[in-house]
């Protein structure tokens, strides 16, 4: 099993080594949104659920993403909307999503967003939510506006919530090219252009009984939001991981002035094998009790020492690491959008507090 499990995530990387890594830079510089990929993942089997328990599912996605992440986190990104999105559907009671478009979302033939940026603020008390449903023969009407929804495009499903009545609220899985449903691409962000970002607005959108999740939204995101958390970790995992590296090649340079600098790459080294490990034995031991508030603390350390660890790398680089293509300053980017990321650091912190 363990030979297995090697010769699996040798494969993997031999994948992103070769179809990942060349498009990096475009990613990063151009907004090349990395499409072709995330279906050759799906192709290769990386996305299939059927014929394993729930914990091998997690703890294989767990490291996909980590690893993806190590190269580009733009892509990782992206990854963690798929596997959030098949999460979604996978946890429901709705047969036709099930049958009908989980086995072509896993095959990598449809893709997906979560679009839960704005509900799990509002179910963090941040935000109102943006929303609106109102049922009608066969459905829901839908109206309002998401600004922010990744990993979208033709060809691509995503969740929303919306509220129905004063006390009530639906989830539902829809299509892009839903009847009223307008997408106008987001590219100004500090970086992670290429995660095909879009404001969503829907015109009295009619969303089918067939689309919808749950029509008890506030039990069913309590029941995915663990997932939903959990594969965010492996992005911090996987820069921190790469911004170690970085830090290491350049220890030598301008005759060992680096060792002069307060964050060393053993002490970051340390603290990302601690914190690795801890969560990997936490998964190991709880796949099937993830407690939210204990991945709420992990999500955040690990953040944390994802931005420790990428100011290092700058500093280490020094002007190398200035230039807007460098690796450094893409780990930089990268690092900031986790920060920013729902749940953002200060929403983690509140959740905590």
């Amino acid at each position: 099993m363990i030979l297995e499990k090697e010769v699996e995530t040798s494969m993997l990387k031999q994948l992103i080594q070769q179809e990942l890594k060349p498009l990096v830079q475009s990613i990063d510089i151009d907004h090349h949104y990395p499409e072709n990929f995330l279906r050759l993942l799906g192709k290769e089997g990386y996305f299939n659920s059927d014929g394993f328990t729930d914990g091998e599912v997690l703890l294989r996605e767990f490291s996909l993403v980590e690893e993806v992440s190590k190269v580009c986190m733009t892509t990782g990104f992206t990854l963690w909307c798929q596997l959030t999105a098949q999460t979604y559907v996978r946890k429901s009671k709705n047969d036709y999503l099930k049958t009908n478009i989980l086995p072509r979302l896993e095959s990598g033939e449809l893709l997906g967003g979560t679009g839960l940026s704005n509900p799990m603020k509002y179910y963090g008390d941040m935000e109102k939510l943006y929303l609106k449903a109102e049922r009608t023969n066969g459905g829901y009407i839908i109206s309002g506006n998401l600004p922010s929804v990744s990993n979208l495009g033709e060809g691509h499903w995503f969740g929303i919530v919306a509220g129905s009545g004063d006390h009530s609220r639906i989830m539902a899985f829809i299509p892009c090219d839903l009847a009223g449903l307008s997408l106008k691409e987001k590219k100004d962000y500090l970086g992670i252009n290429g995660s095909a970002t879009y404001v969503c607005r829907f015109d009295n959108c009619f969303v089918p009984d067939h689309f919808v999740l749950s029509e008890e939204a506030d039990v069913f995101v309590q029941k995915v939001r663990p997932t939903f958390l959990l594969y965010q970790i492996p992005l911090g995992l996987g820069v921190t991981d790469a911004s170690i590296e970085s830090i290491q090649r350049r220890h030598t340079k301008q005759r060992g002035s680096n060792h002069y600098l307060q964050v060393q790459p053993n002490e970051l080294k340390a603290n990302y094998h601690k914190h690795s490990k801890a969560v990997y034995d936490y998964l190991l031991t709880h796949v099937d009790t993830l407690e939210w508030h204990t991945l709420v603390q992990i999500r955040l350390d690990i953040t944390y020492l994802t931005l420790r660890s990428v100011e290092a790398c700058m500093l280490h680089n020094g002007g190398a690491g200035y230039l807007y293509k460098s690796h450094p300053a893409r780990k930089l980017r990268e690092a900031y959008f986790l920060a920013n990321l729902t749940p953002t650091v200060k929403q983690l912190e509140r959740i905590l507090a």
